[in-house]
């Protein structure tokens, strides 16, 4: 794929981009190698204060920032500004708090004599690789770099080539922030590189946000190579509505969860999966409120949905569609690529979905809501766990019991009750079965590429 700005609203190739040189490739690793042995022993103030900067620029410079990120995938861009917003607020957050984070952990083993200290020390790695993902351009940056930076670490980023003004836009507004020179760096390069970065020395660990195939890759080489990784992969993340649910709150979040980017998120809402008791209403709500959706321009106030990342996207979609529908699912609105320039699906509903249909077991990245009815709430946590993912759920009911059991039953990294599924500084992330391994944010976050080194002082 072409390092490239294309406008997905429109089809037009805006600008192109050289691939790094091997010799520049060499440069830029040995750059972070060089930086890592001093970044190392710089102070938690001064990595606080480089990223606190860094958030005052994306503050002060919030409509070019998110004008780049709709130009170059699609997103409204009132949701590019608003990426651009948590992206600062996740700098702040680890800023202040990751000195508190990474602080010695004491240890009291009997066998230890009076006066012994015994400690857990929290090092840095070294450069990290991460490949990183399209969809939200700037904040699954920032989530892993203000850690890993607060952390004593140093940044490699392979962003998506279809993102590369956004992936060059971080490295300007960190160094600008007054982050030292080659503590992090943006490596224009294609996939097919990605390995021989890993295969590097000089790089310790690598994280990956992004599809099921290219983290099987990742997490294998660095397996190979005895390195660190982390993987946030795909989702098919269930919504369960039961009886007891405020049936107006759950089609509202629904509908935002759902179309959230674009329905371009591992997030997203994509398996609803209803009560009897209320499955008629709340489809009958679901279908009105994606109908009068406007689907255009993002770069238009009023749109409520964007245009998919990439052509790819939209065949890939309008397949997995037609696939289930003709292995015996109904559409009951949208369900075919509108006509003209760009790469716009409507927002879609699916019923009926059998087991052999594409939309039963795979991810749907694309604005598409597949409904499923359960019987009572075993059988709804039955159609939430028949999944090869398990990253996220959210759960509608105000029965307590019901939500224990969903908690402890539904196999995923995460569960929310009565709110839709999130990512924000202060809370974990991060998936289980397919969906990937490792956690992100929170005190995770610092904590996922360091040496965590036991001290014993007689």
């Amino acid at each position: 794929m072409a390092i490239a700005t294309t406008n997905p609203a429109t089809g037009e190739t805006v600008r192109e981009f050289d691939e790094l040189s091997d010799d520049a490739l060499e440069q830029a690793l040995q750059r972070a190698h060089d930086a890592f042995r001093s970044y190392r022993h710089t102070s938690f103030d001064d990595r606080a204060g480089w990223l606190r900067r860094a958030a005052d620029i994306l503050d002060d410079e919030t409509e070019e920032l998110a004008r780049l990120a709709t130009l170059e995938m699609g997103k409204t861009i009132g949701a590019a500004r608003a990426e651009v917003g948590k992206s600062a607020l996740g700098l702040r957050w680890y800023a202040d708090h990751a000195e508190r984070i990474l602080a010695d952990v004491p240890w009291s083993p009997r066998s230890a004599p009076e006066g012994a200290r015994v400690f857990t020390r929290y090092e840095p790695l070294g450069p990290v690789l991460a490949v990183m993902p399209w969809n939200f351009p700037y904040w699954q940056v920032f989530r892993f770099a203000a850690p890993a930076l607060m952390a004593g670490n140093v940044g490699l980023l392979k962003h998506a080539s279809n993102v590369p003004q956004v992936a060059l836009a971080i490295e300007d507004v960190l160094r600008r922030a007054g982050l030292p020179e080659g503590a992090f760096q943006t490596l224009l390069l294609s996939s097919s590189r990605i390995e021989g970065v890993i295969d590097d020395d000089r790089v310790r660990a690598a994280t990956l946000t992004g599809s099921e195939p290219a983290g099987r890759e990742v997490g294998a080489r660095a397996g190979a190579n005895v390195k660190t990784s982390v993987l946030e992969l795909g989702g098919s993340d269930p919504f369960v509505v039961l009886p007891s649910a405020d049936l107006d709150a759950a089609v509202e979040q629904g509908v935002q969860s759902r179309l959230l980017n674009n329905g371009q998120s591992c997030i997203n809402a994509k398996r609803f999966i209803l009560h009897d008791d209320v499955a008629d209403e709340f489809e009958r709500r679901l279908v009105a409120a994606f109908e009068e959706l406007t689907v255009g321009d993002p770069f238009d106030e009023d749109t409520d949905l964007g245009p998919l990342s990439q052509p790819q996207g939209v065949e890939d979609l309008d397949r997995q569609v037609r696939d289930s529908v003709a292995a015996g699912a109904r559409v009951l609105t949208g369900g075919k690529p509108l006509d003209g320039p760009g790469n716009h699906y409507p927002a879609t509903v699916l019923t009926d979905i059998p087991e052999n249909a594409p939309a039963h077991r795979e991810e749907l990245f694309g604005p598409v809501a597949l409904l499923f009815r359960a019987r009572d709430v075993d059988d709804a946590i039955r159609i939430a766990n028949d999944s090869p993912f398990g990253l996220g759920g959210s759960v509608w009911t105000t029965d307590p019991a019901e939500q224990e059991r969903c908690v402890n039953e539904i196999e995923t990294g995460m569960v929310y009750v009565n709110t839709l599924t999130a990512s924000t500084p202060e809370v974990p992330f991060g998936g289980t079965k397919n969906s990937g391994y490792g956690r992100e944010l929170a005190d995770f976050g610092p904590t996922s590429f360091v040496n965590a080194k036991t001290v014993w002082i007689q």
